[in-house]
């Protein structure tokens, strides 16, 4: 009888080690599935960034029209996307759109009320046409609810601009106590427009406007942002001088972490609803971080 009691107890023990064990490995993937990531894709001169925040998938641009977007969409093998925001018809930011488009299943796909004519614009345009797909103009103030994550759009804030830059779809990601500003190319003019309807623009990271230019990321702006981090999105040695000295320096006096795609490639932020991690380190001390010059008028 007492070896019958023993071997049930050593039994029941390991019944519950097993348990405990399961419990554990739950646990981390809850915690893990749990997370929100943010990739900003090193597309070279260009912009795109893919959010994940459970199984929703949402992307915001395309980069250039070297595929480098949809290469890395299908190396982490993302098929559908719950929504897609083109901030805005330049080459830079939509030049791989059609063949995301082409290969990815789509849910909403926004963009801001403007065309264009160029080839990159109508390729577009074709490849929505062909899955049945339409632009959704996103209001000013519009939400969505993804899981625990809120997505708010700021911008554009007028119907007419001169530059297409300031079309530019701004929104922002709040996820737990971390938010996450997207700005596209939008210029000091539509930040001074988001400012003067003073709408909820903190955030702990700030994906630079206009791949780090001057004409983005005026003090006033930056200020009220406040962020942690910045995350520049450009290439290396490329034409504009980007990202120029003058952005740099204001991140610098703020003591904002500086990430950039031309320095670290792909950046991927992760966040748990109050710590946010990184692949990589800052850049601010690095012995590469040397600013170009203002060479030519970027788009």
């Amino acid at each position: 009888m007492n070896k019958t009691k023993k071997l049930l107890c050593i039994l029941l023990t390991m019944i519950f080690s097993i348990f405990l064990v399961s419990c554990n490995k739950s646990s981390e993937t809850m915690n893990k599935s749990n997370n929100m990531m943010v990739h900003y894709i090193d597309v070279g001169q260009g912009d795109s960034e893919l959010i994940q925040i459970g199984d929703k998938n949402i992307l915001i641009d395309a980069g250039t029209s070297d595929k480098k977007a949809l290469d890395y969409l299908k190396k982490i093998n993302i098929t559908k996307l719950d929504y897609v925001i083109a901030t805005h018809p330049h080459e830079d930011h939509i030049g791989s759109m059609d063949d995301v488009i082409n290969y990815c299943t789509i849910g909403t796909f926004y963009a801001p009320k403007v065309t264009t004519t160029t080839k990159t614009y109508e390729n577009m345009i074709d490849a929505l046409k062909k899955k049945n797909l339409k632009i959704t103009v996103p209001k000013v103030g519009e939400q969505i609810n993804i899981d625990n994550a809120t997505l708010t759009f700021l911008a554009p804030n007028s119907t007419k601009y001169d530059d297409l830059n300031n079309y530019s779809i701004v929104v922002k990601v709040k996820y737990g106590n971390n938010s996450f500003l997207f700005t596209g190319d939008a210029e000091a003019l539509s930040e001074g427009e988001i400012l003067q309807k003073q709408l909820d623009i903190q955030a702990d990271v700030l994906k630079v406007g206009h791949h780090g230019s001057s004409s983005s990321t005026s003090q006033d702006f930056l200020n009220k942002v406040n962020p942690k981090y910045a995350v520049i999105s450009c290439a290396k040695g490329n034409d504009y001088g980007h990202p120029h000295k003058e952005t740099l320096d204001k991140l610098k006096a703020k003591n904002i972490g500086i990430f950039r795609t031309d320095l670290s490639g792909t950046i991927i932020a992760t966040s748990d609803g109050s710590k946010i991690t990184f692949n990589s380190n800052p850049v601010n001390n690095s012995s590469d971080n040397v600013p170009g010059s203002s060479k030519k008028k970027s788009k």
